[in-house]
């Protein structure tokens, strides 16, 4: 089948380019569902000790600075600071004021905690985070309702703070909101880069495919062209075999496998061309030891020369049939040696098919009569002719007649008949005798090929064999149907 009626799912190109979109589309949907993952297990990709030691480093800062100066203008010196860090971090102060970086929001009601002292088994030195809101004192906590769960499903998390201690008292807290930057680009732009990715990605990928694969896929309908012409009897078609790859590999083995094909071909042509004209050279060569023997036989027969006895007599007759079927043989031979070789030329004339059946039924009456068959004419439109070469057409339906009388038995009949159709003028020979089987039907117009070869029939095996080349040779065809036990018809159609 041609690749432009190939259905679509069936194409291996299509297949293998749509694989190949679809892989990569579910390679890239597991990677966004992945980074999303991520991004909300940990809170935009920062571990949360990381934001409780930053948070414990700026208060220590802010620690040292006023230990420095006492009468530090903390929240001028807050305002300064933070803008100055790497992360965002907010300054709560007591009485609820709160200093942040520009752009970072601060939750509604977010208060510092109440009065706190260091635990008392706390070492020189050593910092102790404040406990997360809902576990201190009265007087402070989250803000109302507390802090929302992370966008696609992170885990709930307190927030991240530090006090900022003066003489044991928390003077203010450092908060360190979580980095949300990557859960607001997962969360905000995630769906438009998804759809945005995959349009991208069919789009890459089917450029991708048209440039990896087509080349091959056009270099497989150029094998698969030639293939197609090879069969239909181009014997000089071949692939081309460009490059080094599998395509090319089987390119180069198709056409191995052609010029195999080509070779054994000629050989073949050359010896049916050597067969046919020895066949035509011993045929012409027997003609003439068969024309003596005939012209004895023939002297034999003669009163003067007839043997006295019975079997001499016997002898000379049967002579002269086994020397007449031997010419008929012979002469068969020749004729379809000569049509096989394209050596006879038809010389065309208007047919009168009402006077050709006169002539075959003239023919074939005696031997209809001493056979007792009947030789039945549905007679044609009288003005029902064909054009053809009336000596060899009146051969082949001669040749049809003779055989449909020798198969069928005393009693039945052999039938005539003919009409035009649209193929062309149909001529038609049939008989009531045994039939033929069907698994003899493709082969009934082989050389001497007989059905039923267990009989001893007087026919040479070459009479079918000559009608199909002189049919043939007129442009027409022939074909046989037969109901074993019924009816065996034969139909020559020659063209209007």
């Amino acid at each position: 089948m041609s690749s432009t009626g190939r259905s679509f799912a069936r194409s291996l190109y299509w297949r293998i380019g749509f694989g190949f979109i679809l892989f990569l589309a579910i390679t890239l949907a597991l990677q966004v569902g992945l980074f999303i993952w991520v991004a909300g297990e940990t809170e935009g990709g920062m571990p949360e000790r990381m934001g409780r030691d930053f948070a414990e480093l700026v208060a220590s800062e802010f620690e040292s600075a006023i230990a420095r100066d006492p009468a530090l203008d903390v929240e001028a010196y807050a305002r300064k600071r933070i803008s100055e860090l790497h992360r965002p971090a907010v300054i709560i102060f007591a009485d609820g004021r709160t200093v942040a970086p520009p752009g970072t929001e601060v939750p509604r009601g977010m208060r510092m905690p109440g009065p706190f002292k260091p635990r008392s088994d706390a070492r020189a030195g050593e910092r102790r985070p404040s406990p997360p809101f809902g576990g201190g004192p009265p007087g402070g906590g989250p803000p109302p309702g507390g802090f929302p769960r992370m966008p696609f499903g992170g885990a709930r998390r307190g927030p991240v703070m530090a006090p900022i201690l003066v003489n044991g008292e928390i003077v203010a807290m450092v908060w360190v909101p979580p980095l949300t930057g990557l859960r607001r680009v997962a969360d905000e732009l995630g769906i438009p880069l998804v759809i945005g990715g995959l349009v991208l990605l069919l789009g890459a990928t089917a450029l991708a495919a048209l440039v990896i694969f087509r080349p091959a896929q056009a270099r497989l309908r150029a094998v698969e062209d030639a293939a197609r012409r090879f069969g239909e009897g181009d014997l000089s078609a071949r692939a081309p075999a460009i490059g080094g790859d599998e395509v090319t590999a089987v390119a180069e083995a198709f056409n191995r496998m052609a010029g195999d094909l080509a070779a054994r071909q000629a050989q073949l042509v050359e010896a049916d061309r050597a067969r046919r004209q020895l066949l035509a050279d011993v045929s012409h060569e027997l003609m003439t030891p068969l024309t003596a023997i005939r012209g004895y036989a023939e002297t034999l027969a003669l009163p003067q020369f007839v043997p006295e006895s019975q079997e001499g007599q016997r002898a000379v007759r049967v002579i002269q049939e086994e020397g007449q079927r031997i010419e008929r043989l012979v002469g068969d031979l020749l004729d379809l040696a000569r049509f096989e070789a394209g050596g006879i030329s038809l010389t065309l004339e208007t047919v009168s098919v009402d006077e050709l059946f006169e002539r075959v039924t003239e023919r074939h009456a005696p031997a209809a009569q001493d056979k007792g068959v009947t030789i039945a004419v549905d007679p044609p439109d009288a003005d029902l002719r064909v054009t053809a070469d009336p000596h060899r057409l009146e051969q082949a339906v001669q040749n049809l007649a003779s055989n449909a009388l020798r198969h069928t038995p005393p009693g039945g009949t052999v039938r005539l008949a003919a009409a035009r159709t649209d193929r062309g003028v149909a001529i038609r020979v049939s008989d009531s005798g045994a039939g033929i089987p069907a698994e003899h039907l493709p082969h009934v117009f082989d050389r001497f090929y007989k059905a039923d070869r267990s009989r001893a029939q007087s026919g040479s095996g070459l009479g079918l064999s000559i009608v199909k080349a002189i049919v043939e040779r007129h442009g027409g065809t022939v074909s046989v149907r037969s109901t074993p036990g019924v009816e065996t018809s034969f139909e020559i159609v020659l063209p209007n």
